[in-house]
C-alpha cells in the first residue's frame, strides 16, 4: 500500500505536526489574498485539504470553498470542524490525480507540500493537470511546496521530541530525488512506524510542468510573509494563471 494512504488516517500524524497551527496558514491565506486578490465569494477548491485548516480561513473570510483528501479521517475530521465553527465548507473524498470538475474553479490552492507524492514524475503530472482542469479561464492556481535545494542542504537526518508523552524519531535521507522519512512512534511499550517519500521538485522542474498544463506562472515567493524566492528560502511558493483565451 503507497505510503500516504494510510498516514493521513492515522492519529500519528496530527501528533508530528501539531506545530503547524492556524497562526502559520492565517499567513499563508494572509498572503494569497494579498498577491491573487482573490475576487469576494470565489469558488476555491483546496486540493489535499486534509483537516481543513486553510480551507476553513477561506471560508471565514467570504469565499466559496470545497475541500478534497483521499484520506477518509482527514475529510470526517474536516466536516466536524467546520461545522463546529458554523461554516458553510464542503468537503469530499477524492484522488487528486482525477480531475474534480471541467472548469468550475476561479482558484484552486494546493497547500503544504501536498504534492510529489505519487511513484511516477507522471502520476505527479497528472495530478497537476487535474487541478488546472478545474479552473476556469483566467482562474488562478497557488501552490505551497518544499525548496528542494534548502532540503538537501539542511536537512537533519535524525530528530527526537516527545508530544503528550510519546516519544515521535524522524529519520531523513534523500534517495531517488526523494526526501524520505520513518517516523517512529513510542508509548508505553508499543511501537509504531510511518513512512514518508515526497519528490523533491525544484522551482526549474515545477515550471516545465505547469508549461505542460498550460499554467502561467506570475510569480514565486521564499516564505509565507512574501519574500522573494532563493535558494536559501524556507519555502517554495508559487502563484500561476491559466490563460484566459
Amino acid at each position: 500500500m503507497p505510503w500516504y494512504k494510510g498516514w493521513f488516517d492515522s492519529a500519528a500524524y496530527d501528533l508530528v505536526y501539531d506545530h503547524r497551527d492556524e497562526t502559520e496558514a492565517k499567513l499563508l491565506v494572509d498572503l494569497i489574498e494579498r498577491e491573487v486578490h482573490p475576487a469576494p465569494g470565489a469558488h476555491i477548491l483546496d486540493v489535499g485539504c486534509g483537516r481543513g485548516r486553510h480551507a476553513r480561513i477561506f471560508a471565514r473570510r467570504g469565499y466559496t470553498v470545497t475541500g478534497i483528501d483521499l484520506s477518509e479521517e482527514a475529510i470526517a475530521e474536516a466536516r466536524a470542524r467546520s461545522q463546529a465553527e458554523g461554516l458553510d465548507v464542503t468537503f469530499e473524498r477524492g484522488d487528486m490525480r482525477d480531475p474534480y470538475c471541467d472548469g468550475c474553479m476561479e482558484g484552486v490552492v494546493n497547500l503544504f507540500t501536498t504534492f510529489g507524492y505519487f511513484a511516477t514524475d507522471a502520476e505527479n503530472q497528472r495530478a497537476l493537470k487535474a487541478m488546472t482542469q478545474a479552473l476556469h479561464r483566467d482562474g488562478w492556481f497557488f501552490q505551497d511546496f518544499l525548496n528542494a535545494s534548502e532540503v538537501a542542504e539542511n536537512m537533519v537526518p535524525t530528530t527526537t521530541r516527545t508530544v503528550k508523552g510519546v516519544e515521535i524519531k524522524q529519520h531523513r535521507w534523500i534517495e531517488n530525488d526523494r526526501i524520505k522519512k520513518e517516523i517512529t512512534l513510542q508509548h508505553n511499550g508499543i511501537t509504531k512506524t510511518y513512512h514518508e517519500s515526497v519528490r523533491l521538485y525544484t522551482l526549474d522542474d515545477l515550471r516545465e510542468m505547469y508549461e505542460n498544463v498550460g499554467l502561467d506562472l506570475k510569480e514565486t515567493y521564499g516564505s509565507y510573509d512574501g519574500t522573494p524566492f532563493d535558494s536559501n528560502s524556507p519555502r517554495l511558493l508559487l502563484y500561476a494563471r491559466k490563460p484566459s483565451s
